[in-house]
């Protein structure tokens, strides 16, 4: 469920009618409702009620400041891949003892960095990382918190790119190497083993590929166990897929939610705490991207929307194939429908948002919200084409903030300069 609904024949964002903000802000804009953030927090942690678990909302989802001050008021943690992610966590009002850290390639800064906020524990991806950061944390004389991420060699049936729970992908310790990698960090001064880690991928459309992993990862806890290795914590990941179409069979937070208690049931007497990293299923279907149509133009062959905004502030489609509905801001239950792609000004033929889509037929001026845009949506916008990057607005009610300014033709230059000789 989402709070992007039509009043009449407006589309608004809770009370806002998304027009309104079109006008004021210009485009393109992301547009995120604080109703349906919260909404998709709640029923996710509803999910899990009866087990004591710790929700670590996948920052790199969606990390605007707002957006994260926002879920952290409401209990979350924070998943976070790079420093700058702790930053901005941090900056937000994260709780230190709430944050895990993952990611394959952790530099000797971002560790340090990490040992000095005082995190909850480091996601470790490899032997050679715990090696690093064992003596990274002698140097500073503090002890390390790590959980070892290890990969179950589970298929998640989802997109390639997105897949991380397979031998074949860089993600995790392999399942036949964990336990001994296990022993050697019990022996290391400035290590403590606090937990398990694994994450499969994301966009997730079963539960059971999360019970086939949660399963693995079980009897390794219990064989650690006999090796005289507690852990206080198993970090299940994330990656709970989200309606992009009218998919009406996906698993809902309370069906993940009962298939992870099913397959934890095993260890309830071990008093662990589960770890989950959603991000997509919280702010995904929470935000769409707002977009005005410059022209249109038909060949022997294609039809083409020409609109404002292009692969560099919404790349999900060019980069996964990906789906994102597309909602005409004021209806018009008259208009023509007709097929056509709808494409942005880059110069590159892969800029597109929507290939072949019947919908109906648009008029120069029109505004388009594409849906489900809240998640790997603006964090993964770029400048390409000297392109300023979106605003990003937060709905409350009747009212709305930006909560990013558009880049100006002066912030992109900002960091720039020419060398003397050339001047």
């Amino acid at each position: 469920m989402n709070h992007f609904q039509y009043k009449g024949d407006e589309l608004c964002c809770e009370d806002v009618p998304l027009a309104k903000i079109a006008a004021d802000v210009g485009t393109p804009t992301y547009v995120y409702s604080h109703a349906t953030l919260s909404r998709h927090y709640k029923v996710f942690d509803d999910g899990l009620s009866g087990v004591d678990h710790l929700i670590c909302y996948s920052v790199k989802a969606n990390s605007n400041l707002a957006v994260l001050r926002l879920l952290f008021s409401l209990g979350s943690g924070a998943d976070i891949v790079s420093a700058g992610e702790l930053y901005r966590a941090m900056r937000a009002g994260g709780d230190p003892k709430k944050v895990v850290f993952s990611g394959v390639g952790k530099t000797e800064p971002e560790i340090r960095y990490a040992l000095e906020t005082g995190i909850l524990a480091f996601n470790v991806e490899s032997r050679d990382e715990l090696l690093e950061i064992q003596r990274i944390a002698s140097q500073m004389n503090v002890r390390a918190p790590i959980a070892l991420r290890v990969n179950p060699d589970v298929d998640a049936e989802t997109h390639p790119y997105i897949s991380t729970g397979l031998q074949k992908n860089k993600f995790g310790i392999p399942m036949g190497r964990a336990r001994e990698v296990y022993r050697e960090a019990v022996a290391m001064s400035h290590i403590d083993i606090v937990g398990i880690d694994c994450h499969i991928g994301s966009q997730l459309t079963k539960t059971s590929p999360f019970a086939d992993a949660i399963a693995r990862i079980r009897e390794l806890v219990l064989a650690l166990r006999d090796d005289g290795v507690t852990v206080k914590y198993i970090d299940i990941g994330g990656g709970l897929g989200i309606p992009y179409e009218e998919e009406t069979d996906l698993p809902t937070p309370a069906d993940y939610g009962a298939a992870v208690k099913q397959a934890i049931a095993p260890l309830a007497d071990l008093d662990l705490t589960v770890i989950c990293e959603p991000g997509r299923v919280i702010a995904g279907n929470a935000g769409v991207l707002l977009t005005r149509v410059l022209y249109h133009k038909s060949t022997d062959v294609k039809n083409f929307t020409i609109i404002d905004a292009a692969f560099n502030d919404l790349l999900r489609p060019a980069f996964y194939q990906s789906h994102h509905g597309i909602k005409p801001v004021q209806r018009d239950p008259k208009a023509e429908q007709w097929v056509a792609d709808v494409v942005g000004p880059i110069c590159e033929t892969g800029d597109f948002l929507a290939r072949d889509r019947k919908m109906a037929k648009t008029k120069q001026g029109d505004l388009l919200a594409f849906m489900s845009a809240g998640a790997y949506g603006f964090v993964m916008a770029s400048n390409y084409n000297t392109r300023p990057r979106a605003a990003e607005v937060l709905v409350q009610g009747d009212q709305y903030w930006v909560v990013r300014k558009r880049e100006t033709l002066e912030d992109l230059l900002a960091n720039e300069q020419i060398p003397e000789y050339l001047k």
